[in-house]
């Protein structure tokens, strides 16, 4: 994966640097102006901010063509990038305010609850099913390729840092997301199925060029609570809330693609989806979530935060993507190789 093209001042200095050999970063990266938390205002659909700090995270996973793998544990790059993490972190807390409340007990009912609240508004999913065209399915497929083509790495972390019922349920829940074993069934490699039936490029972070920064948002959200230990319970309640409310939206995105005449090999990834989620569904909110609430009581409002961050990036993804299709506009960035129509 290359270095995408900076979207600011921050991300051109920052793809500057780490070009290099690993060194300092110049203080004007890492406590001047030009990273400081109170400039990135609107960050969650801030470009320079969510590319910096996705560049900042995919060192922790597959890296760049021509970054040498030492920067990952550069103090000073990790420095900046907790200089980013806290402008998004605010964003976030603003995005769910205010926030459901519920003891321990009350979280598998709570996080239930959540997920079944997900109907109002437009539905991406609803417009994938009935009238997009082959060029806006295959846009979605390009914006989701940025997670898809990692599913289940974020999540992940949290396997060693999880006991007893918990972690038995969340190896349950990551196994079937690696294919029980068979590489030709792993989500990511079903995903890449997807993307070549549609002729998009399925290499590994392709489409990253033209995500705007709500995609990456999304993403980096993931990362930000899989990568520190202390937003455990976030990062477990994130992976219910996406559990929970997959499998009717994946039986729409299959019907959609039915309906554009895309065949069974490029379905798959969103039948499969449609049966693993709704087992997933409830292993993840009683025995991961309601397990993990059970052992550490104090955690139970991060576990409800990180559902909320889940379900309330979803919703700014899918207002983003339909404004810009209503208005009969692309919904990614322009400038870089178009996704074919």
């Amino acid at each position: 994966m290359r270095l995408p093209r900076p979207r600011g001042a921050l991300t051109e200095a920052l793809f500057a640097e780490l070009l290099q050999p690993p060194h300092e970063l110049p203080a004007a990266l890492t406590r001047g102006d030009a990273a400081a938390p109170e400039r990135f205002g609107g960050a969650l659909h801030h470009e320079d901010l969510q590319l910096a700090l996705y560049a900042c995270y995919e060192l922790h996973y597959s890296g760049f063509d021509g970054v040498r793998a030492a920067w990952e544990w550069e103090p000073s790059l990790l420095a900046l990038r907790r200089r980013l993490e806290t402008a998004l972190d605010a964003a976030l807390r603003e995005a769910v305010h205010p926030m459901p409340e519920a003891a321990a007990a009350q979280v598998p009912r709570t996080l239930a609850d959540m997920a079944g609240g997900t109907g109002d508004g437009p539905s991406l999913p609803a417009f994938l099913q009935r009238r997009a065209t082959m060029g806006q399915f295959r846009e979605f497929v390009a914006h989701r390729s940025v997670y898809h083509l990692k599913e289940a790495d974020p999540h992940t972390w949290a396997i060693p840092r999880t006991r007893g019922r918990v972690k038995a349920a969340l190896v349950e829940i990551q196994a079937d997301e690696y294919g029980g074993g068979r590489a030709e069934c792993m989500h990511a490699e079903l995903f890449r199925v997807t993307m070549r039936g549609l002729g998009l490029d399925d290499s590994y972070g392709a489409h990253v060029e033209r995500a705007p920064a709500i995609t990456l948002a999304v993403n980096n959200a993931m990362s930000l609570f899989g990568l520190h230990r202390a937003r455990l319970g976030a990062l477990l309640g994130h992976l219910a809330a996406f559990e929970m409310t997959s499998s009717l939206p994946n039986r729409a995105y299959s019907m959609g693609l039915r309906r554009l005449g895309a065949g069974s090999a490029a379905r798959r990834f969103y039948d499969e989806h449609v049966q693993a989620d709704a087992v997933h569904e409830q292993i993840a909110a009683h025995d991961m979530c309601g397990g993990f609430a059970a052992q550490h009581p104090e955690q139970a409002g991060e576990v409800l935060f990180g559902a909320a961050v889940c379900l309330a990036l979803d919703r700014l993804f899918a207002d983003h993507v339909l404004a810009h299709w209503e208005r009969g506009e692309t919904s990614l960035r322009a400038g870089a190789a178009a996704v074919p129509a």
